[in-house]
C-alpha cells in the first residue's frame, strides 16, 4: 500500500477488463476475385466487408471451426489451406485475433444468414469498406498478392 500525501490529487482508473475474441476467415480467391460478405445489421462492425469466418468454438481447431462456419453462413464445404496472415486488433470494447486461411471452394457458396455477398477484384478490394482489422490483409492483397 503507498501513501498519498496529504493535499494531493488522486485521479482512480477503473479496472478495465477487455475481452479477446478469436476469430477465423477465409481467403477464397477465383479467377482473380475474392469471396468477402458483408456484416449484418445489429452486429460489431456492421455493414462492413469481410472475408467470411468467424468465431472459434471452445475445443474447436482453426480448420474444423472454418469449415462450420462456411457451412453455417454460405452452404458450402472448403478446403482449409496454409495460413495466408495473422493480426490482433485492439478496438474500444474487444481485442479480435484474426486468423486468415486461404480456402478452396467446394461447389458453389449461397448465403443463409441473409448477408450480402460479393466476389470483389483483386484490384476493387480496397474501394470496398473494411474492418480496421483487415487493413495491413488488404494491403497485402492488392499490393504483392496472396501467392
Amino acid at each position: 500500500m503507498r501513501r498519498v500525501p496529504d493535499g494531493a490529487i488522486v485521479h482512480l482508473v477503473p479496472a478495465h477488463v477487455q475481452i479477446v475474441i478469436i476469430v477465423v476467415a477465409a481467403v477464397i480467391e477465383e479467377g482473380g476475385a475474392f469471396l468477402v460478405t458483408r456484416r449484418q445489421r445489429g452486429v460489431h462492425l456492421a455493414g462492413l466487408w469481410e472475408f467470411p469466418g468467424g468465431k472459434i468454438d471452445e475445443g474447436e481447431t482453426h480448420h474444423a471451426a472454418l469449415a462450420r462456419e462456411i457451412r453455417e453462413e454460405l452452404d458450402a464445404e472448403i478446403d482449409v489451406g496454409e495460413l495466408v496472415f495473422q493480426v490482433t486488433h485492439a478496438y474500444d470494447d474487444r481485442t479480435v485475433t484474426l486468423y486468415f486461411y486461404r480456402c478452396t471452394l467446394k461447389g458453389k457458396a449461397r448465403p443463409l444468414l441473409g448477408q450480402e455477398m460479393r466476389w470483389v477484384p483483386r484490384a476493387d478490394l480496397a474501394a470496398l469498406g473494411f474492418p480496421p482489422a483487415d487493413e495491413e490483409l488488404i494491403k497485402l492483397l492488392t499490393g504483392s498478392g496472396v501467392q
